[in-house]
């Protein structure tokens, strides 16, 4: 009996490419989750000894939240003599510094305005710190001006350090998760990063990428480059790729700090045209490194960090265009270029593109939620509930920005920081 491929139209075979395309590459992100189902968290050994660290932390116009940040520094379950905190103080118009210098830290004062930036400040300080206290440290953490440290995070980073990683990221949790649907989503966002890739990655033996705040570098790459080196609107993620490209791992430990998330939507519509443009501007730059990297030294995790920093939601989107033209143009010529049938299957196909973005990030947003319960600290259950259901359209969002980011200039602005809580405070849920 003869095959019958009359349903086989050109439409029909695009939208099955584009459906395998997006299988395969982001089938072991599927995995990732399994892993970070069944396995739960990493385990890493005991440290055989404690370094010295340093703590650099970025701040402009940060008088509000920083002392509590180097407080919590200050009260960490391990060595005060091994500990020195570093805040660079950049062109504030506010009483940063001297806050700052109050609560306990070295800081710096930078007032550099041609050349603004968190990788721009990094290189500054760090340049200072090497020059003035040569040989001193074995790494570095980086933090920003409003984020806050559980007591044992400095120990169970440095049980990590300890077992030879030249870069570590950690586990980012959010001290305002009550704050907004907005600031809601953010924290599910990177409590399932922590769980479900991080972690997971770390298992499976792979290189974790670092992501904005929360991260430590070793003093050997700090001095390599006596200073900062990547000045991307992505600085994080363009040191992620380049390690993935030159095969230094990067390390995670289930040590928890806590970042303030934007509340409204316009912020985060500026964050996060931010972030995306510096995704594409490390896509443009290392875009054929990464893949050199995976098919011919067969690393990993470089294809890992290709699929982290390609617009994925810029291809869904191309799809579901192409389908709504079809199905436009089909309609106008009256059966002469698309079958209703055809039609019927252009709109089912964008119905269940969208059908299928929301279930994926609604199953991830209830496994992230009922397995890292204990780390989600707010005081309503009600916020927690509707996350649930609000989470996937927050990642709908992503889809203008993904488009706009490619066409609209973008400069690096200042993230405003007012949630002025200690760490008990966030412990009990404060918003």
């Amino acid at each position: 009996m003869p095959l019958d491929l009359s349903h086989l139209t050109p439409i029909v075979i695009f939208n099955f490419l584009v459906g395998v395309l997006f299988s395969l590459c982001f089938l072991y992100q599927v995995v990732f989750f399994l892993i970070g189902i069944f396995r739960g968290e990493v385990k890493i050994p005991a440290a055989k000894r404690q370094h010295r660290y340093a703590f650099f932390i970025a701040a402009h116009n940060e008088e509000a939240v920083i002392a509590n940040l180097v407080q919590s520094i200050r009260q960490q379950n391990y060595p005060k003599e091994l500990i020195d905190i570093f805040v660079v103080a950049d062109a504030c118009t506010d009483d940063t510094a001297r806050v700052a210098r109050e609560a306990g830290a070295i800081v710096y004062e930078r007032n550099d305005l041609a050349r603004k930036g968190k990788s721009w400040v990094m290189d500054y300080g760090f340049d200072r710190i090497l020059n003035e206290y040569p040989g001193r440290y074995e790494a570095f953490f980086i933090f920003d001006a409003d984020n806050l440290l559980s007591p044992d995070y400095v120990r169970i980073m440095n049980d990590a350090f300890d077992q030879g990683y030249l870069a570590l990221t950690s586990y980012r949790n959010s001290k305002n998760f009550g704050s907004s649907w907005i600031s809601a989503a953010y924290a599910t966002w990177f409590l399932r990063e922590a769980r479900f890739l991080n972690n997971a990655r770390m298992i499976c033996g792979s290189s974790c990428a670092v992501s904005g705040s929360g991260f430590l570098v070793s003093a050997k790459i700090i001095e390599g480059m006596h200073g900062w080196d990547f000045h991307t609107l992505t600085e994080d993620i363009q040191f992620s790729t380049f390690c993935a490209i030159h095969g230094v791992q990067i390390g995670y430990a289930p040590a928890v700090f806590y970042d303030e998330q934007p509340v409204t939507f316009a912020a985060s519509w500026k964050q996060r045209m931010r972030w995306t443009k510096g995704f594409y501007q490390v896509l443009f730059t290392y875009g054929s490194h990464l893949v050199k990297a995976f098919t011919l030294l067969r690393r990993f995790a470089a294809y890992d960090m290709f699929m982290t920093i390609a617009p994925g939601n810029l291809l869904s989107l191309v799809a579901v265009l192409v389908n709504v033209t079809f199905m436009i143009v089909g309609s106008l010529s009256h059966g002469f270029l698309a079958t209703d049938r055809e039609l019927n299957m252009c709109l089912g196909s964008i119905v269940m593109t969208f059908v299928s973005m929301y279930g994926t990030f609604f199953t991830a947003g209830i496994f992230t939620t009922v397995l890292e319960r204990k780390q989600i600290h707010c005081k309503s259950k009600l916020r927690i509930v509707t996350n649930l259901f609000t989470f996937p359209l927050f990642m709908f969002t992503y889809l203008p920005i993904t488009v706009a980011a490619l066409f609209l200039k973008v400069d690096w602005v200042p993230t405003q920081h007012g949630v002025a809580v200690t760490l008990d405070q966030v412990m009990d849920g404060a918003k």
